[in-house]
């Protein structure tokens, strides 16, 4: 069981706010500053420092959407209104692995069909305008949702917690996943070698290619691990694995009254 040795909930919540944000504001800005100092980063991504501060601003209404469902979920788990688990031997080790594979692909469907949603015109000015800003994505987009959307978020992993089984360490591999993973794809394609994102891992996976063209063309690219809804339902742009070379030339399409 998590504990903060049972401080006050509204303390408790409190400080896993300022860890929440702690770890965006290190994360985010040592990687912004290494691709600054080591590539290609002199525009920071075409991007003013006006949406850089949007994006900050609302990764800080984000840190206080997942700081109060952090504290939801210790406080459930006191009750035992969870599955989550300490001792690894409860289900077998192999269980930790396969665990977390479902949870990545129980989230990566969640999140696709949400995101899409998220695009339709009715819905997307509350739910989803705010993170397409930023004419290209940085680090500092990685945790910038609309507050909606980060409800949606936080609430699909208190469910989840709250029907599968899941170890403690689990859970926690999960989180760092999700957040590595939002980095990754935000850092901009211009600021990655031409192959990083491609080959085979680039077929099944989500990389910042991938992504980055999502941002310039809003009615492609809807995963957030996987590639596989993409494929399945034809929301991949049909030039992804070459657009490496011509992903520049793209048009800056911001037009989000397309639903697919």
């Amino acid at each position: 069981m998590l504990s903060l040795h049972h401080l006050h909930p509204v303390v408790e919540a409190a400080c896993l706010f300022l860890l929440i944000l702690g770890r965006y504001f290190v994360v985010a800005g040592l990687v912004f500053w290494m691709l600054g100092r080591f590539f290609r980063n002199g525009e920071a991504h075409g991007n003013s420092d006006k949406h850089i501060l949007c994006d900050i601003r609302l990764s800080v209404q984000s840190a206080v959407v997942f700081a109060v469902a952090a504290e939801m979920l210790v406080s459930a788990d006191r009750f035992d209104l969870t599955r989550l688990y300490g001792d690894p031997q409860q289900y077998g080790w192999w269980y930790l692995g396969v665990s977390y594979v479902v949870v990545l692909m129980l989230q990566d469907t969640c999140f696709y069909f949400s995101h899409r949603l998220f695009h339709h015109p009715h819905l997307y000015r509350w739910f989803h305008a705010s993170h397409h800003q930023s004419r290209q994505p940085t680090a500092w987009t990685s945790f910038a949702f609309d507050t909606p959307e980060a409800v949606f978020q936080a609430g699909f992993l208190l469910v989840i917690v709250m029907v599968l089984p899941l170890h403690w360490g689990t859970l926690i591999a999960v989180l760092a996943t999700m957040s590595s993973w939002a980095v990754v794809n935000h850092l901009g394609l211009e600021q990655l070698p031409v192959s990083f994102p491609h080959g085979w891992l680039g077929r099944w996976f989500i990389g910042p290619a991938h992504h980055a063209l999502h941002h310039r063309q809003p009615k492609v690219h809807f995963g957030l691990y996987f590639t596989f809804w993409d494929h399945l339902l034809g929301t991949e742009h049909p030039e992804y694995l070459q657009s490496a070379s011509t992903v520049s030339e793209l048009p800056q399409n911001m037009n989000h009254r397309l639903f697919l």
